[in-house]
C-alpha cells in the first residue's frame, strides 16, 4: 500500500492506526484481541450498546460498528457501510444488524449485488433469466428498505445454476472487470465498513465465494492510487480506504438468546475474532423486535420461496439468534492469525489456498477443506436383457444391491413421511436407474414452461461424473426427474451441469417412466440414460454418481426434505462427495472422447438500463448504471 494511502488513513483515524498496528503486525501469532478491540474502540466502534442490544463481551470488549462519515465529505452516493453479495437475497440474514446500525447510530448501509439472481428458481411465476432478475431486484429493494437501505447497486453480471466453484464463476463474471467495478463503487460511496460473505469454498455457492473474494480485494485496493488509476485520473474519483472489513459467519447460528454475543468468540477455522449482534433488540420505529422486522422483510423474496416462512418469529428472547461477523481487517489492514497448513488439498481447495496467500490473508484457508467422509461404493451389474422401462421392477432387472438414500438436508423426516432406495443396472451402452420413494404428501405438480428447477417439488436427481475426476459439475451430467406433472406423466430436464434444458433437447436418447400410487403413498421413477449422452466417455473403474430425492409437502413450490445416496455438504453440487459406481464389464467405444465437452452455461443477465429503479438511483447518486466508468465531473 502506498505512503500516500497510509497518510490518508492516519488523517482519518489518528490513534486508531497505531492501536491497530499492534494487532495486525503480530506475524505468525494469533491476533491480540485487546489490540484489535483498542483499534476498533479508538475510531471504529461507538459506545457500548444499550442493555436491550447486548453486544459487549463480558471482559469489556465492545462489538464493532461502523462510524459515520463527516458531514462535509458525504456525497449523494455515500454510505457508511457497504454490503457486497452475489444475489438479491444474500444480505437478508443481516437486516437486523443493518437496521440497528441505522436506527441507533444513524449509520447508512448500501448494497452491491453482483447479479440479479437470474439463475434461481421462481416460486411465483414462469419468468426466468433477465425477466426474473428484474423481479428479484424489485424484491430486494422492497426487502432492504425497512433496514434503512436506500442504495442497491447492480453490476449486471450473469447468474447461472448452483455451483460450488469460484473459478467457474470468475470466468462467467469477467473477474477483473467485476473487481474494477467493485473498487469503483467503494471509491464512489466512501464506506468506512465493508461487509461481505464467507469466501471459503466448502458448501458455499461459487457466487458467494467470489463476491466475498472480490470484496476483500477491493477493500485492500480502493485506497491505492495505483489500482485502476484511470478511475482517479480520468473519472475523478479519489482513493478511499475503508477501515473495517467483516464477513458473515454462520458457525454460531445455533447460539440463541441475548447473552450469546456477550462472550468472546473466535472463528474455529481462521482463528480471527468474531462478534454478534442480537436480533431481539426492539426497534423504536417498527415497534417490534428487529428479528420480526427482518422476517417481515425476508418474506418479500417471494420468488425464492421465502414467502413460505412463518410470518411470526418467537417472542421469547431466548429463542432469538444473532448475526455473526468475522473481523477480517481493522484500520484498513488485515487482522493476522496463525496459519495452519492442510496437506493433500483437492484442486478446488488448493486454488482457494493460493488465492488467500496472494491476497495476504493465508489464514483464511485454515481448515477450508473439510474431512470428507469415505464416499460409498457399489458395482453396477451388467444385465443380459434391458429392463422394461415402465416404473415396475421385475425379477432379474436390477440384480445389484439396493442403495439406501439417507437424510441430507432440510427437515428430518420419519420413514413414512419420506424415504427412498435406488437400484442400478447396465445393458450395453445404457445405464438404468430405478428409485423407489415412500412419500406421505404430494408436492406441487408443475407443467408446461415450469418443468425446471426440480428441487422446488417432489423429484429425483441423478448426478453422473463419467471420469470420476470432476472438480465442479460443469463437466458432469445431472438430470432432474418429475414423477408427476400437471400434464399427468413424468418429465425430465437437466440443470447445473454440462448442458441444461428439457431432456428431449439436452439428452434426446434418455427415457423416463414413473408409477405414482393412488391413494398417494409415494412413487417409483425409472430412467434409461445412454452413456453416450454424458460429456465424456465413462471410465468403468472411476465412474461416480449420486442419487438424490427432493421432497415437498406443500403446494407453494418449496421443498422441505432432501435425501441422497452420499449425503454430505452440497451433495448435489460437489462431485468430491459422490460415490463410485464401478461399471461391471463395460468398455466405452474407442472413438468416444475422454476429455469432457465444453460446458454450455447461460450468460443472460438483466440490465440496469431496463430497470426504472436503477435508472432513478443512478440519477440521484451520480453512480453510472452497473457501476461503469463515468465522465470526469
Amino acid at each position: 500500500m502506498s505512503d500516500s494511502t497510509r497518510d490518508q488513513g492516519r488523517g482519518q483515524d489518528g490513534g486508531a492506526a497505531r492501536a491497530a498496528a499492534d494487532a495486525v503486525d503480530a506475524v505468525g501469532a494469533p491476533p491480540s484481541r485487546r489490540a484489535v478491540s483498542a483499534a476498533l474502540v479508538s475510531g471504529l466502534v461507538g459506545a457500548a450498546l444499550a442493555a436491550a442490544t447486548p453486544s459487549a463481551w463480558a471482559d469489556g470488549w465492545e462489538a464493532p460498528r461502523p462510524r459515520r462519515g463527516p458531514r462535509g465529505a458525504r456525497g449523494p452516493a455515500h454510505n457508511d457501510a457497504l454490503f457486497v453479495g452475489a444475489h438479491p437475497d444474500d444480505e437478508h440474514g443481516n437486516f437486523s444488524t443493518f437496521g440497528q446500525w441505522h436506527e441507533r447510530y444513524g449509520v447508512s448501509t448500501g448494497v452491491l449485488t453482483v447479479t440479479r439472481g437470474e439463475g434461481g428458481g421462481n416460486a411465483v411465476g414462469l419468468e426466468e433469466g433477465a425477466e426474473l432478475g428484474l423481479i428479484r431486484e424489485d424484491e430486494e429493494r422492497a426487502a432492504t428498505a425497512p433496514a434503512g437501505i436506500d442504495h442497491v447497486f447492480y453490476l449486471d453480471k450473469p447468474d447461472f445454476w448452483y455451483t460450488l466453484s469460484a473459478p467457474l464463476t470468475a470466468g462467467l463474471w469477467d473477474e477483473r472487470d467485476t473487481l474494477e467495478r467493485t473498487v469503483r463503487l467503494i471509491r464512489a460511496t466512501t464506506p468506512y465498513t465493508v461487509v461481505t460473505m464467507d469466501p471459503r469454498p466448502f458448501n458455499q455457492h461459487g457466487g458467494h465465494q467470489l463476491s466475498a473474494r472480490l470484496a476483500i480485494e477491493a477493500f485492500l485496493l480502493a485506497g491505492d492510487p495505483g489500482a485502476f488509476p484511470h478511475q482517479i485520473t480520468r473519472e475523478g474519483y479519489r482513493p478511499w480506504r475503508p477501515r473495517l472489513l467483516l464477513a458473515q459467519n454462520h458457525a454460531f447460528a445455533d447460539l440463541l438468546g441475548p447473552d450469546a454475543p456477550r462472550r468472546r468468540r473466535t472463528d474455529p477455522d481462521s482463528g480471527l475474532p468474531v462478534f454478534g449482534v442480537w436480533s431481539g433488540a426492539k426497534s423504536r420505529e417498527h415497534g417490534t423486535s428487529w428479528a420480526q422486522v427482518e422476517r417481515n422483510a425476508v418474506r418479500e423474496y417471494r420468488s425464492q420461496g421465502f414467502g413460505a416462512l412463518p410470518p411470526e418469529v418467537p417472542t421469547d428472547p431466548e429463542q432469538l439468534g444473532s448475526d455473526w461477523f468475522t473481523v477480517l481487517a481493522a484500520d484498513g489492514r488485515p487482522v493476522r492469525a496463525r496459519v495452519r497448513t492442510q496437506p493433500e488439498l483437492r484442486p478446488l481447495y488448493r486454488e482457494f489456498r493460493d488465492w488467500a496467500a496472494r491476497t495476504g490473508m493465508p489464514w483464511l484457508a485454515n481448515g477450508a477443506q473439510p474431512d470428507y467422509p469415505e464416499a460409498p461404493t457399489t458395482t453396477v451389474p451388467e444385465v443380459a436383457e434391458a429392463p422394461v422401462l415402465d416404473g415396475v421392477e421385475r425379477d432379474g432387472e436390477y440384480p445389484g444391491p439396493e442403495l439406501p438414500l439417507r437424510h441430507w438436508e432440510g427437515d428430518e423426516a420419519e420413514p413414512d413421511d419420506v424415504s427412498a432406495t435406488a437400484k442400478l443396472a447396465r445393458h450395453g451402452d445404457d445405464l438404468y436407474v430405478l428409485v423407489r420413494v415412500t412419500d406421505e404428501r404430494r408436492g406441487a405438480a408443475l407443467g408446461g414452461g415450469d418443468l425446471k428447477r426440480h428441487w422446488r417439488t417432489d423429484a429425483v436427481e441423478i448426478a453422473l461424473d463419467p471420469r470420476g475426476t470432476a472438480d465442479d459439475t460443469s463437466v458432469t451430467f445431472k438430470t432432474g426427474i418429475f414423477p408427476f406433472t400437471a400434464d399427468g406423466g413424468p418429465a425430465a430436464e437437466r440443470d447445473g451441469d454440462n448442458r441444461q434444458g428439457p431432456a428431449e433437447d439436452t439428452a434426446p436418447g434418455m427415457r423416463v417412466a414413473a408409477v405414482v400410487t393412488e391413494p398417494y403413498t409415494g412413487y417409483v421413477v425409472e430412467a434409461r440414460i445412454p452413456l453416450g449422452e454424458l460429456p465424456a466417455a465413462a471410465d468403468p473403474e472411476a465412474f461416480a454418481l449420486n442419487v438424490l430425492v427432493y421432497d415437498s409437502d406443500t403446494d407453494d413450490k418449496t421443498g422441505q426434505t432432501r435425501l441422497a445416496w452420499s449425503p454430505f455438504g452440497s451433495a448435489q453440487a460437489d462431485p468430491y462427495v459422490w460415490g463410485t459406481a464401478r461399471l461391471d464389464g463395460y468398455t466405452p467405444p474407442p472413438d468416444r472422447p475422454t476429455t469432457p465437452a465444453e460446458p454450455e452455461i447461460p450468460h443472460e443477465a438483466a440490465r440496469s438500463a431496463d430497470s426504472p429503479a436503477s435508472v432513478a438511483q443512478s440519477r440521484r447518486t451520480g453512480v453510472p448504471l452497473a457501476v461503469g466508468p463515468r465522465e470526469r465531473p
